[in-house]
């Protein structure tokens, strides 16, 4: 919450305000099915102690959040922000069918209409409320493989059949050091056998020590041929004040230690070439790229300074906007990997069908993309961040399997 100014968090705590006491003149009407007094007024006394206790939540976390050290203020937040979708929502959708329902109702008798009110705004308003729980408590932890054949007309013989391994997004400090959680994904991964497992950034949400612990599960992680990283914008330090640069760069220096400790090889702007048979095969990895506000630290013609050309080139590259501003059509990069969206964790995702928000600040957003003989798959992520929920977008392990068309 830091990084949102005073007027914002001000507006916030208002706009909570006016949902609620439109919610309540609502809740008025439909009280009024109860009949007893001493119900009504602990259901109005529990409703508005809960909307100040919010606001009075929103409003000392923003005054006092550089009292809190950066793992509980992290912890705190996420969850605040998960309360306050799982309260706004409901109610908004609420108020939208009561209001709907009342005004299409005029010609039915008074009781009937409140009756209708009641029953349908109520489940209205519940619904979501559930799905939002429900998002939250089960399918925040319910890792989804999605399994992806790519076919490409002059792929080598040697390349046939290449089994890859895509992750992104793991946001460990979210995880507040529960590591069993991620034991199934783990699993999962091993039981598919890769040749490669590539990661595509954002492995802490801001800090070196989200990273505690975690070696001994990601060391866990099996690739017959090798593993490879790059770095996500979460990965700089650019969302913390530091006290110095040196502390910058320290926290830097022990998030690229970490790749080493679980046998990645982290690549910053730079390619490695792997002998598969007797066909090599160039994994580029560029450090984060993003459209402004987020920096560009990725360099993509340093990475491919010493690619030989017509070699099987795959492209770590942590957000998807790197793909068509320098990627497509600019270079013979025949396959990219991008992470960074999470699929805005809400949306909806029925076989080929997707749809979220986010599509409408980023053109790639999650899944298989195609432009010619070049490809663009964009991972949903295996972590969260922010909303401590999954909705439609369940965190996601990739299988691509290589194959000639």
């Amino acid at each position: 919450m830091r990084s949102y100014p005073l007027y914002i968090i001000i507006l916030l705590c208002l706009l909570i305000l006016i949902i609620d006491v439109v919610t309540f003149y609502w809740l008025l009407s439909i009280t009024q099915l109860i009949p007893f007094s001493f119900l009504k007024i602990l259901i109005y006394i529990f409703f508005w102690l809960f909307t100040i206790g919010l606001i009075s939540s929103i409003i000392f976390l923003k005054v006092n959040l550089n009292a809190f050290n950066p793992h509980r203020k992290q912890l705190i937040t996420s969850w605040l922000y998960g309360l306050v979708i799982s309260s706004l929502i409901p109610k908004f959708i609420f108020i939208i069918f009561s209001t709907i329902i009342n005004i299409t109702n005029t010609f039915l008798s008074d009781a009937v209409s409140l009756i209708v009110v009641a029953l349908l705004g109520l489940f209205a308003g519940f619904l979501p409320f559930f799905i939002i729980v429900y998002s939250i408590f089960r399918a925040l932890y319910r890792f989804k493989t999605h399994k992806v054949t790519i076919r490409f007309k002059k792929l080598e013989n040697d390349l046939e059949g290449l089994k890859i391994v895509h992750i992104s997004d793991l946001h460990l400090g979210s995880f507040n050091f529960r590591y069993h959680i991620l034991d199934r994904a783990i699993l999962t991964i091993n039981e598919l056998k890769p040749d490669f497992i590539f990661f595509t950034g954002d492995l802490v949400n801001n800090y070196a020590w989200e990273l505690k612990g975690w070696s001994t599960v990601f060391k866990q992680l099996k690739a017959t041929t090798g593993k490879f990283a790059v770095l996500g914008n979460h990965d700089y330090g650019d969302y913390s004040f530091w006290k110095s640069e040196k502390a910058k760069l320290t926290n830097q220096e022990i998030l690229h230690y970490f790749f080493k400790k679980i046998d990645f090889k982290l690549l910053l702007n730079e390619s490695e070439l792997v002998k598969l048979k007797n066909t090599n095969i160039a994994i580029v990895g560029v450090e984060n790229w993003g459209l402004p506000p987020f920096k560009q630290y990725g360099d993509l013609q340093k990475a491919l300074h010493n690619v030989p050309k017509g070699v099987f080139k795959i492209l770590l590259s942590h957000d998807p906007s790197h793909w068509s501003k320098e990627v497509l059509e600019e270079t013979d990069i025949a396959l990219t990997l991008s992470g960074h969206t999470h699929g805005m964790q809400a949306g909806i995702s029925i076989k080929s069908k997707k749809w979220s928000p986010i599509k409408y600040k980023y053109k790639h957003w999650a899944g298989l993309y195609k432009v010619k003989q070049q490809y663009l798959y964009v991972n949903r992520g295996l972590g969260w961040l922010g909303y401590p929920g999954r909705l439609g977008m369940r965190p996601e392990i990739t299988c691509i399997t290589l194959k000639k068309k």
